[in-house]
């Protein structure tokens, strides 16, 4: 089979207001991106955790009627702040709202204070993500079976309905979100139609092979796995500004300037192809801009100009 490229942003939804975060939804639209994404937190991640933060579904549902083209999605949700039977029921409100066009992301969760914070269990990491599988199977279950029923170790439903049922058929993608390998790409393997992912090629090389034998030890089709990698961009025609733009970007992110240099997508439109390149021959066909306010539409434009035009095409999935 052969897949296209495709294209996205994912806007935290912290420390920005609303005129500015509907801005850049709307020029990512108008640029004819792919799909565009909030995340799932209750206050500022890697930052100052007073500041302001929107709810990353009510964020989603409200940007996802200012926009026409891009296929929207939280990247993604955790799956420890809602039932996965009431997870299902929003999933196919909005799918239903937007005509077809939601991608449902879940994750097991990973920020331990948020949850202390706000009264959340928070369980162990092997159990979160078995938890994981149980959701995926009921959100499942629900979008296709006029009544689903299922009984998990952690969760059950009985008798369920779920109308009015996705637009979407047989029901709306799933992204699983996450790179443990012996738990987490195992329920990739199992459920996912799309997987995301951080890290250089060459860490998504080795994980993309790990995905690959538990493809085949529970039966999956390896190919039919959209593979996806959310990358900050530090991008300039201008290459004697790249080293500052990129220490700026690591400064805001709480990163050092080595981790920024292997973890984000910096240079020239030009150096931004190859990188590119490098993750699109080992199967990644999924490129999500993940950008912090304050935005920088310039950036959206000169990616949207020069490199996706030289990325836009079929390839081997």
């Amino acid at each position: 089979m052969a897949r296209e490229m495709r294209f996205g942003i994912q806007t935290g939804p912290q420390h920005v207001t609303w005129p500015e975060l509907l801005d850049v939804w709307q020029l990512a639209d108008g640029l004819k991106f792919d799909t565009a994404w909030t995340f799932d937190h209750f206050f500022p991640i890697m930052s100052d955790p007073k500041g302001p933060q929107f709810e990353g579904w009510t964020a989603l549902t409200a940007l996802a009627m200012k926009t026409r083209h891009v296929r929207v999605g939280t990247l993604v949700t955790g799956i420890t702040y809602r039932y996965p039977a009431v997870l299902a029921k929003i999933g196919a409100s909005l799918d239903v709202i937007t005509g077809g066009r939601l991608e449902m992301g879940v994750g097991a969760a990973w920020f331990q204070q948020e949850h202390e914070a706000l009264g959340i269990p928070f369980p162990p990491v092997a159990e979160r993500i078995k938890r994981l599988g149980e959701v995926c199977e009921i959100m499942i279950r629900m979008w296709t079976e006029d009544t689903a029923s299922f009984e998990g170790q952690y969760y059950r439903i009985k008798e369920a309905y779920c109308n009015p049922k996705p637009v979407q058929k047989p029901r709306p993608p799933i992204l699983i979100g996450g790179g443990g390998e012996q738990l987490t790409l195992k329920m990739v393997a199992r459920y996912a139609d799309t997987w995301n992912a951080f890290g250089p090629p060459e860490v998504m090389k080795h994980k993309l092979e790990v995905l690959r034998g538990h493809c085949r030890t529970v039966g999956r089709d390896f190919d039919a796995i959209e593979k996806c990698v959310s990358l900050p961009p530090v991008l300039s025609t201008d290459p004697s500004k790249v080293d500052g733009m990129l220490a700026d970007m690591a400064a805001r992110r709480a990163m050092t300037i080595e981790d920024a240099r292997a973890s984000m997508l910096w240079g020239t439109p030009e150096q931004a192809i190859r990188r590119l390149r490098e993750y699109r021959e080992m199967g990644v066909t999924h490129i999500i801009l993940s950008l912090r306010a304050p935005y920088d539409p310039r950036q959206l434009e000169l990616f949207a100009r020069e490199v996706i035009p030289a990325l836009r095409q079929t390839v081997a999935a």
